[in-house]
C-alpha cells in the first residue's frame, strides 16, 4: 500500500512533466486557425483611401489573395511592412490590407510615411471583421484562394523564412491550380 502512495504522485508527475516538454516545443507562433479550409468570412468594408468604395469577400473570389491585419499602432507591423511591400512589388499576389482598430488618420499617415502595398485598404475600426476572421492579434497574415478558402494563417509579423518556405510556394500551388 505504502508503494500506491508514492506511485500514484510520481505517475501524475510525469505525466504532467510530459505535457510540460511537448508544450516547450511547440511554436507560440503557429497558432491553429478553426478556419483553415473553411470560407472566409464575408465581409464588406469600406476602403480607407475612399470611405465612399468597399471592398467584399465577393468582389475577391476568382483570385489568390492575401489578407495582411495591420495598425498604426502596432510595432511588430513596422517591423513586417518592408516584407509587405516586396511582395506586392514583386507582384505575388494580390495584397489586401485589414486596419484593425485604427484611427483614419493615423493608419494614412502611417502608409503615407512606410509606403503602400495595398491593393486597398480595408477599415475594420470596430474589429468585427478581424473577429469573424479569428484575430488574435496584430499583425495576422492569411492566404485565401480562388474559391474564398482560407488556406493559410501566420499570426505575428511575417519573416523571410516564413515567406520563403511556406507563401510562395503555397501561392504558386494555388495559382497553378486556376
Amino acid at each position: 500500500m505504502k508503494v500506491l502512495r508514492f506511485l500514484v504522485p510520481m505517475g501524475i508527475f510525469a505525466v504532467v512533466l510530459g505535457f510540460l516538454f511537448v508544450g516547450l516545443g511547440l511554436n507560440p507562433r503557429e497558432v491553429p486557425s478553426p478556419l483553415i479550409g473553411k470560407p472566409a468570412p464575408d465581409f464588406k468594408l469600406v476602403r480607407l483611401d475612399d470611405p465612399t468604395q468597399t471592398v467584399g469577400r465577393e468582389d475577391l473570389l476568382g483570385k489568390v489573395w492575401m489578407l495582411n491585419v495591420w495598425a498604426s499602432w502596432c510595432a511588430p507591423c513596422r517591423e513586417e511592412h518592408p516584407l509587405v511591400i516586396d511582395i506586392a512589388r514583386r507582384q505575388l499576389l494580390p495584397v489586401y490590407g485589414l486596419n484593425y482598430k485604427d484611427q483614419g488618420q493615423a493608419a494614412r499617415a502611417w502608409l503615407a510615411n512606410l509606403g503602400d502595398p495595398y491593393k486597398a485598404t480595408l477599415v475594420d475600426a470596430d474589429g468585427r471583421v478581424g473577429i469573424d476572421f479569428g484575430v488574435y492579434g496584430v499583425p495576422e497574415t492569411f492566404i485565401v484562394d480562388h474559391l474564398g478558402i482560407i488556406r493559410f494563417k501566420h499570426t505575428g509579423p511575417l519573416t523571410p523564412d516564413v515567406l520563403r518556405t511556406r507563401i510562395e510556394p503555397l501561392v504558386k500551388e494555388l495559382q497553378s491550380a486556376l
